[in-house]
């Protein structure tokens, strides 16, 4: 997708929180508690770990919590996020829900007053050291992958193929050629094509030249896998196995089907 000005990264954001609100609207508490596609969390707590990044973002400490040892918690940034959800379990949806407004609302503000040097300012993300309007569009995408997760648990669905999903797809992308060449190690000249269907699907052509796996056109490739919007965004953040990838309706792959397989298991690369 096109670089998007500053303001516009602003407006997607807000409109990726404004829908999570909407779809988490007059919840029950047995709604609320109701398990999500993001693992060891349900409804509710995917609102506490935005609220907490957001706060974060704004310099509040997590709070000091002893955590108990589970299998979704698999790294530093895991244990961290862990934190604020667990600190909001004993809270009601609504309470939370509320806090989720309040806190969104406020970064919004602080966004909007924010200058283009801010925006252009190198700080830290979970991607690396990066300008903070790349960091925000990092934001968009974790906030749309978990709305998603809200309203596939909840059945109420909304969201898609707009903005948000469309920035998701884009940061997917990218992880392409650490896909393809450090996850899947593909060998030295092979290429994999990835047809995305969908209205903000496409086609992606990664090959490995001189070591690196690089985007590069072409016709050919070594194994050609088409799925869908749905199933890449799914496959990318971890919410599907690679098997329920594979077998997912839509999802083909052809060609060298031992490397197509490799590749979808390493597409999961979202923190």
């Amino acid at each position: 997708m096109a670089k998007m000005r500053n303001q516009e990264i602003v407006d997607v954001l807000e409109e990726v929180w404004r829908s999570l609100a909407d779809a988490t609207e007059g919840l029950d508490a047995k709604e609320w508690a109701t398990p999500t596609p993001c693992p060891g969390w349900d409804v509710k707590d995917n609102l506490s770990h935005l609220i907490g990044i957001e706060r974060s973002i704004e310099g509040e400490t997590p709070p000091e919590i002893e955590l108990a040892t589970t299998d979704h918690l698999r790294n530093p940034i895991g244990e961290l996020n862990e934190l604020w959800v667990e600190d909001r379990r004993a809270r009601s949806g609504d309470e939370v829900r509320a806090e989720f407004i309040e806190v969104t609302g406020r970064r919004i503000a602080t966004l909007r007053a924010t200058s283009d040097e801010g925006f252009d300012a190198i700080g830290w993300s979970p991607v690396g050291q990066v300008p903070m309007s790349v960091f925000m569009e990092v934001r968009i995408m974790d906030s749309w992958i978990h709305e998603q997760d809200v309203r596939l648990a909840l059945a109420r669905p909304g969201g898609r193929f707009g903005a948000g999903e469309a920035v998701t797809i884009s940061r997917a992308d990218l992880a392409l050629g650490v896909v393809v060449g450090k996850g899947a190690k593909a060998p030295e000249g092979a290429s994999v094509a990835l047809e995305v269907t969908g209205p903000l699907g496409g086609r992606r052509r990664i090959e490995v030249i001189d070591g690196r796996a690089t985007s590069v056109p072409g016709d050919e490739a070594t194994t050609t896998i088409t799925l869908s919007e749905e199933t890449y965004v799914r496959r990318f953040a971890g919410r599907i196995a690679a098997a329920d990838a594979a077998a997912a309706p839509g999802t083909e792959i052809e060609g060298d089907s031992s490397l197509g397989a490799v590749v979808l298991e390493a597409l999961s690369v979202m923190i």
